[in-house]
């Protein structure tokens, strides 16, 4: 079994790509049934959030995996599969592994060290476990990689400072129009991305908080944690009248907001400006709403020039993080070529001594009668043979286990002495033609 990554995400694919292949939370336990019952997939956990849609399986063959995901991404998002290939990135075997650290140490991120990642993706990996999708390769990539992401939060500043969508895109208010303070600013949505955006919005001074969801309940629940006010779903239309800032993260499938709406909205506040932010994926504002006079609209991708004053400081926290990610990455290729090279050296030592006694027994045999010194001779000279024979084989091998190619290694000496690599490699096998074949294909 070989692990696979094929995804995209903000750096690949923009917006109106990402919400056609983004899976409400609700398709997603669906979509991981579906997956599985692909016949080249073996294991598999789906990351879906606003800025990356991921798909990590485990394969029997690398090729027949990758392509079936790709089929199923572009199936899932109603795209030809020569339209959605552009944006698709794929990685395997261990450059699989170090992408998955990356991701949950937050250096993949559109804001560098945010803190969501890490949950989320602990999210993705027990959804599939719950399901019983994983198996040994996706249980000790995720296990590794979740312990990655909590060293790097631990050991660096990366999250000393707010990080995440919803920061920044409160940030981006703050810097169209300087400052929060005695602005009316409405929130779309009462799940976690809006919390976080009210939480933000509080610290920044904004006095005056609107929540506005379907479930009335939900909304209240969040204004009246942030001592804001909830607006019935049905009232929207008043509240986008009143409000100077619009920030929406609902988990809608489809537009709330339509330039048919927003041209009747504006006509009531007569022309006031007003700054909308949609930071949800499917976009919850149509495009077009943002030609109307008055408006300002900015997307999720519009977040990625936005400078806060903790930047640097999240950078330098990057550098450190990147090369705890080498340590780490060191150390996984290490054990991960500890369960494929002592259980060979030991068969190769085993099948050595197999070939000496069937040689030792027929040259006895031809020899005849010999004295017991003479035997002990033949047999010592044997001893010699198959440990000199060996000892260069060995002694590569266990120098080839600390790099990143000591599994292949491995596998070429089982093939080359005829040794059972199903009972050899616990995870049966990162094999030497499929690696090869993918290695310069990996981005």
């Amino acid at each position: 079994m070989f692990p696979i990554t094929i995804g995209l995400n903000h750096k690949t694919a923009p917006v109106e790509i990402r919400e056609k292949v983004s899976f409400h939370p609700s398709e997603i336990n669906k979509a991981l049934l579906e997956l599985d019952a692909l016949s080249a997939l073996n294991g598999v956990v789906l990351l879906s959030t606003c800025n990356r849609l991921e798909i990590y399986a485990a394969t029997p063959e690398v090729e027949l995996g990758v392509s079936v995901i790709k089929k199923f991404l572009a199936r899932h998002g109603k795209l030809r599969e020569e339209d959605i290939d552009q944006y698709l990135y794929v990685h395997t075997l261990y450059d699989s592994v170090r992408h998955l650290f990356r991701v949950v140490a937050g250096l993949d991120s559109m804001v560098i060290g945010e803190t969501q990642i890490l949950g989320q993706v602990a999210e993705a990996y027990e959804k599939s476990s719950q399901l019983d999708l994983s198996n040994k390769i996706i249980h000790a990539i995720f296990q590794n990689a979740l312990a990655v992401g909590k060293r790097v939060r631990s050991e660096t500043q990366i999250d000393q400072h707010p990080t995440s969508v919803s920061y920044t895109a409160v940030e981006l208010a703050k810097q169209t129009f300087g400052d929060v303070q005695g602005k009316s600013i409405l929130i779309l949505g009462a799940g976690e991305m809006s919390a976080l955006t009210a939480k933000h919005l509080v610290a920044s001074g904004a006095d005056t908080v609107l929540v506005s969801n379907r479930s009335m309940q939900r909304a209240q629940a969040l204004a009246e944690e942030f001592s804001g006010r909830a607006i019935p779903y049905e009232e929207l239309d008043t509240a986008l009248a009143e409000a100077d800032i619009v920030i929406s993260a609902t988990a809608a499938a489809h537009f709330v907001i339509k330039p048919e709406r927003m041209r009747r909205v504006m006509e009531q506040r007569q022309r006031r400006a007003l700054l909308l932010i949609d930071i949800a994926v499917p976009r919850d504002i149509h495009p077009n709403v943002g030609e109307l006079e008055g408006v300002t609209l900015f997307d999720i991708d519009d977040l990625r020039g936005v400078v806060d004053s903790h930047q640097k400081a999240r950078e330098e926290a990057a550098l450190q993080a990147g090369r705890i990610l080498e340590e780490e990455m060191g150390r996984f290729v290490k054990w991960h070529n500890s369960l494929y090279v002592v259980p060979t050296i030991v068969a190769l030592q085993r099948r050595g001594e197999e070939v000496r006694e069937i040689m030792l027994k027929s040259a006895l045999n031809k020899l005849g009668p010999i004295d017991e010194k003479q035997e002990k001779i033949i047999r010592s000279m044997a001893n010699s043979i198959v440990t000199h024979l060996l000892h260069a084989p060995i002694a590569n091998l266990k120098e080839a286990a600390n790099t990143s190619q000591g599994h292949l290694y491995t596998e070429i000496l089982q093939n080359l002495f005829d040794l059972d690599g199903n009972e050899l490699s616990p995870h049966a096998g990162w094999s030497v033609h499929h690696a090869a074949s993918h290695h310069s294909n990996q981005s």
